[in-house]
């Protein structure tokens, strides 16, 4: 099976500055969830946006769809990718059933259609519509917004979807319980999905597989048992140590 999402020996810097992706590898399987972790600045996010041209790569190539993202028109590229950022990134202004249809309306879905997408994705993460489909964003809680920001991401059944510290800004408690609803979600979907973290609990226990970077590349990729039990070096032995105790 072909991955739906690829890069191939991506660079990328920005205004002179050492590289920050510098011979970047990495694929998502149609179905997979990829957990992609390391430091502060070794290049997580900017390859999540490399991936639905909010970026563009220096060299190497970025495949999506089996195509290089370069031949494809960004915008076309970005209503096929599901995108998540912590908080949501709702518009503030309207209700949470327009903020989830925000794509089917681009799409050009008719309203009936567009309605039932919403209300079903809005039950299928614990917000009922007839409750919660006319509030604002300022009148839901963090937790709240970052499901309204799940259910936009998934509402055109999108096959990508790239999910960037989704559950970085909730407190303990609701990180928990956004983490097991993901897992309950996942069951549910058929998308792949790139989930960008700082943090390795949350990378094991959502990822088929973790992916490690640092200082702009691959350092290893495989399970759980593969990171803690078989680290490919010191980097990645220090990391897994450090963090999933």
């Amino acid at each position: 099976m072909l991955p739906i999402l690829e890069y191939r020996g991506v660079r990328k810097s920005f205004a002179g500055a050492p590289p920050v992706l510098d011979g970047f590898d990495l694929s998502v399987a149609p179905g997979e969830t990829v957990a992609l972790v390391g430091p502060s600045g070794s290049g997580k996010t900017t390859a999540l946006k490399l991936a639905n041209r909010l970026l563009e790569a220096d060299a190497g190539e970025v495949r999506v769809f089996e195509r290089p993202v370069e031949e494809q028109d960004p915008i076309a590229l970005r209503r096929r990718i599901g995108f998540v950022i912590q908080e949501g990134g709702l518009l503030p202004h309207w209700t949470v059933r327009e903020n989830v249809e925000t794509v089917t309306l681009l799409l050009g879905w008719a309203s009936d259609r567009r309605r039932a997408r919403s209300e079903e994705l809005l039950r299928m993460v614990g917000l009922p519509p007839e409750e919660f489909s006319s509030r604002r964003p300022r009148q839901l809680s963090g937790g709240q917004r970052q499901r309204v920001g799940v259910a936009r991401a998934l509402a055109a059944d999108p096959p990508l979807v790239l999910m960037d510290e989704p559950f970085g800004s909730l407190d303990p408690i609701a990180r928990k319980a956004a983490q097991n609803e993901f897992r309950s979600w996942k069951r549910r979907l058929t998308s792949a999905v790139l989930l960008v973290t700082h943090d390795l609990r949350e990378a094991f226990a959502l990822g088929d597989r973790i992916a490690v970077v640092h200082e702009g590349r691959i350092r290893q990729e495989g399970s759980r048992e593969d990171l803690t039990m078989r680290p490919a070096d010191d980097f990645v032995r220090e990391f897994v140590s450090e963090l999933a105790s």
